[in-house]
């Protein structure tokens, strides 16, 4: 039995604290930095999804200046983004400002039980449970004033994130045939051109989601504005886009939006709005087994059960954000390993047909010698082993 070297044994013991110290500040920096992470994973994806189109306005229009084509795709997302916004918030703010002065009428109406909103506060005993817990409403109303601070920190790192989020896809889309030649230059060419083959797969599977999930969300808007529309609630089309919006999270989207929409509808009946309820309920079941799971299948090509799968512990691991990003997740995994697979049974299937080269004991000598294997000639039966 060989002696064990005390200083191999004392420089091993050292490189495996130093592995493990070097693990914990790494997983500490990360979670330091949470935020920082999940803006530039959000930016990754962006970047990802707005990659293609600059490359095919690179290459159609402004024929190889790469900072038009990213300046011009980033251009036009500024300009969908920003008229979506323009769409929700300025009929919003004015149809608040007419609200806002037909407030004391609509409380004259809800106290006398006039009109939708009295009629449904006088069945439901709305007048009665205020005048009950008026202390107690005072209590919260007062208590709102403290957290003000809190919302406009919040609002300002919104604002701040966002700004954030798109510089970081705007650079990672200009820069990225820089990176990711200069990192496939570190690998040999057939190794390469593997890793270049599987990132174009995982980049179609995040532009499909990203596809697959605007379509369900305008088919929910659509839906929405045609039953709002039919039974006259108002503000059919400001509700259906904002339903249309959140629709973009999976699972919980339709729900937020159900919400709203049904509160508009019983605003205006309660024929209306137990249509409304039914109408959204339906709708939700369509949606998270049978639209999601098709359309997501198709432009991610992942199993329906994986895509339910997928969500649900995105949802339990990072809240709507795990929501969202689940899918082109899972469909990334299922490329690498589908990749992994081929590989491995590729290796197999070489190895087979090319057996690999063996040393026998040659019985006339006693050196080894080298034998290579024999393939049998035309019309000679192969040996049996």
């Amino acid at each position: 039995m060989r002696p064990v070297d005390n200083r191999t044994v004392a420089r091993y013991t050292m490189v495996v604290i130093g592995l493990v110290l070097a693990t914990v500040l790494l997983l500490l920096l990360a979670y330091q930095t949470r935020q920082v992470l999940t803006w530039i994973v959000i930016a990754v994806f962006f970047a990802v999804a707005l990659h293609p189109a600059a490359s095919w306005v690179e290459r159609r229009v402004v024929r190889r200046r790469r900072w038009l084509a990213t300046l011009l795709v980033f251009l036009l997302a500024f300009a969908f983004i920003g008229g979506l916004i323009a769409v929700f918030v300025v009929p919003l703010a004015r149809e608040g400002a007419q609200l806002a002065g037909d407030l004391p009428k609509l409380i004259t109406d809800v106290r006398a039980g006039r009109g939708p909103v009295g009629a449904l506060a006088e069945r439901f005993h709305v007048l009665d449970y205020l005048q009950s817990h008026a202390e107690q409403l005072r209590g919260y109303a007062a208590g709102l004033g403290a957290p003000t601070l809190v919302v406009l920190r919040g609002a300002a790192t919104s604002v701040a994130a966002v700004v954030t989020i798109f510089v970081l896809a705007y650079l990672m889309v200009l820069e990225a045939n820089k990176v990711v030649d200069g990192f496939l230059g570190l690998f040999d060419r057939r190794r390469a051109e593997r890793i270049r083959r599987v990132g174009h797969d995982c980049a179609k599977t995040v532009t499909g989601y990203l596809t697959g999930n605007l379509l369900i969300s305008v088919v929910c808007g659509l839906l929405t504005y045609a039953v709002l529309a039919v039974l006259g609630v108002p503000f059919a089309g400001l509700i259906a886009l904002f339903v249309g919006l959140v629709d973009l999270i999976p699972l919980v989207g339709a729900t937020l939006g159900a919400v709203v929409g049904v509160v508009a509808a019983f605003t205006q009946s309660v024929t209306a709005g137990i249509v409304v309820i039914v109408f959204f309920v339906v709708y939700q079941q369509v949606e998270n087994h049978l639209l999601q799971p098709l359309i997501f299948a198709r432009t991610v090509k992942l199993n329906p059960l994986a895509v339910l799968l997928a969500i649900l512990i995105g949802v339990d691991l990072a809240g709507i954000l795990g929501a969202l990003l689940a899918i082109p997740v899972a469909g990334i995994i299922q490329i690498i390993a589908r990749d992994l697979r081929d590989t491995h049974r590729s290796r197999l299937t070489a190895d087979t047909e090319y057996p690999p080269v063996s040393y026998v004991d040659d019985p006339d000598s006693s050196d080894h010698a080298l034998q290579l294997p024999r393939h049998p000639a035309a019309g000679e039966a192969a040996p049996t082993r």
